[in-house]
């Protein structure tokens, strides 16, 4: 397996770079958000890969970083996730996202990748969900997964979860609000102090 190409871009698309190395250039294809942020044309680059082998292809999709690469592994384990969808999946989430959406059971997060259906992100979500539990996520840092789902476990701090999905927040962007918070503190001011902590994101 090729685990990494480090070299000179001399090609590069939406969603896809050409790295020479040692006088080989391998074609790689990323998500379009790693393509994006890549140097441009010339420049000296780094990408974290993983090999492909079908019956009659050999394909190459790099990433930036190594939680990503474990991360797209991950995905594509999943039964109807193909490196195509396991690509626009990190398009539009990063790992710890990824990781957070699955913990929190919020299959509709995945929706937004190109590809994805409401079966195939239930799926997803299902079949991941006691990985990511478990930690089983190599290179994906679990340590904000862990709190934004542990925080909910303390009563004032589901009720405050309940509350902002009512309000139309998704449950995973609840949880990691909330999970910054103090459950100590009253309902009324976890939901207060998570409102406008994501106001500030927005």
């Amino acid at each position: 397996m090729i685990y990494s190409l480090s070299g000179k871009i001399i090609k590069k698309t939406l969603n896809a770079v050409v790295v020479s190395c040692g006088g080989v250039g391998y074609y790689v294809q990323c998500p379009t958000s790693v393509a994006g942020a890549l140097p441009g044309v010339g420049r000296e680059a780094t990408l974290y890969t993983v090999m492909s082998v079908a019956e009659n292809d050999i394909s190459l999709y790099g990433f930036a970083t190594e939680e990503q690469q474990s991360c797209f592994e991950l995905l594509t384990a999943v039964s109807g996730v193909g490196p195509k969808v396991g690509l626009a999946i990190l398009s539009v989430m990063e790992p710890d996202r990824v990781a957070l959406a699955i913990s929190a059971g919020d299959h509709k997060a995945f929706k937004a990748a190109s590809g994805v259906g409401p079966k195939l992100a239930q799926r997803i979500v299902l079949e991941l969900k006691d990985k990511v539990a478990k930690g089983f996520v190599d290179g994906i840092n679990l340590e904000d997964v862990g709190a934004a789902t542990a925080a909910p476990a303390a009563q004032g701090a589901g009720q405050a979860i309940a509350a902002l999905v009512s309000l139309g927040y998704s449950q995973s962007e609840a949880a990691l609000a909330v999970s910054k918070i103090d459950a100590s503190l009253p309902v009324e001011e976890i939901i207060k102090l998570a409102l406008r902590g994501m106001a500030g994101r927005r």
